[in-house]
């Protein structure tokens, strides 16, 4: 634990179970000296029962979670910004990201300077963190790390603490990000959506079909979703991370 004093940490919570345990740690550890402000960015894309967690961790926390959102995409869809930017993903990145969550960000801190940010990096990515740090931003937190707690610790802290996780995760995402996510190109990841939420794998592949966006990747080339094989199956999803982070490394900023 580093020594802190009177400074402002802003923890960027994804409606996910390791940035809602990043924020209770920051604040257990931090908050009684410094000046901790959670923020989320709103996707309509999520999963309904995302905000439903959102508010049981503000009760948790004991604090009124804040958002940031891009004034350009006041209504914080995907859909829109994919339409817009005429694009959804490939070797650029995703804009949704880019546009919801960074820009969002980059917008919120013009108003509200920060000394520090945490995310929801875990024990179990070490490595990513210390590869965001070099790249993007020296002022992170890792608090998760620190205190060596993994994903399923995450989980379980939230589960000894009555706290109902986000209902996607009951669908074997493992993540609460977009259903649908974009980003995403495995083959068991894009039939999972195809099971569970069927009108959303629809919808994604009449955009991408309409913009020409090759989503996933199929026997090592990017194929249409139209072509996918309905039992075409890839690593399984637990060794893939699809967290559409605020900090992606691979964003930029002209997508």
């Amino acid at each position: 634990m580093q020594k802190i004093k009177n400074k402002d940490i802003t923890v960027w919570f994804s409606c996910g179970a390791a940035s809602a345990v990043a924020a209770k740690k920051t604040i257990d550890l931090y908050g009684h000296t410094n000046k901790v402000r959670v923020v989320n960015n709103p996707i309509k894309e999520e999963h309904q029962d995302n905000q439903r967690f959102l508010k049981d961790i503000e009760q948790w926390l004991g604090v009124k979670i804040e958002f940031a959102i891009n004034p350009k995409f006041p209504d914080y869809s995907c859909e829109t910004v994919w339409k817009e930017r005429k694009y959804m993903a490939g070797n650029f990145g995703a804009p949704c990201t880019t546009h919801l969550k960074k820009h969002a960000r980059q917008v919120w801190e013009i108003n509200n300077p920060t000394d520090y940010i945490v995310l929801g990096f875990t024990a179990d990515e070490e490595k990513r963190a210390t590869r965001f740090r070099d790249n993007q931003k020296d002022n992170l937190l890792t608090v998760l790390i620190d205190e060596n707690i993994t994903k399923q610790g995450c989980f379980d802290i939230l589960l000894e603490a009555g706290i109902k996780l986000p209902e996607i995760y009951s669908f074997g995402y493992p993540n609460a990000n977009c259903i649908g996510c974009v980003k995403a190109s495995s083959p068991t990841y894009w039939n999972l959506v195809r099971e569970t939420f069927p009108d959303v794998f629809e919808e994604r592949m009449k955009l991408s079909d309409e913009l020409g966006a090759n989503l996933v990747r199929y026997k090592g080339k990017r194929i249409p979703l139209r072509e996918l094989p309905v039992d075409a199956k890839g690593r399984d999803l637990k060794s893939y991370n699809f967290e559409c982070g605020i900090f992606c490394i691979k964003d930029n900023d002209y997508v």
